[in-house]
């Protein structure tokens, strides 16, 4: 099965409430890669990549967030996939 990519910009109440470690957790629990970071606007960077029903998955829970957690925008751009193996915490 093919493999997907998107780059994600994510606003809303993102920073300082556990987003990063909340996108760390959903990457593992649905087999996704990629990274994740804090940007200087106040907003949330990510690139995730996987198969169509795992990246679905994710999004969805990202969308979803916590009791913490406010998403109000998510942007999404298609990159090309990347070789990886793993979804990392970056500063």
């Amino acid at each position: 099965m093919r493999l997907i990519r998107y780059s994600l910009r994510v606003t809303g109440r993102v920073q300082g409430v556990g987003f990063r470690w909340f996108a760390q957790q959903a990457a593992s629990l649905y087999s996704v890669t990629g990274w994740v970071r804090n940007l200087g606007d106040g907003s949330v960077g990510l690139e995730v990549q996987g198969k169509p029903a795992q990246l679905d998955a994710f999004l969805k829970a990202i969308w979803q967030g916590s009791r913490f957690i406010q998403v109000d925008t998510l942007d999404r751009e298609p990159l090309d996939p990347i070789e990886e193996r793993e979804f990392r915490v970056l500063d």
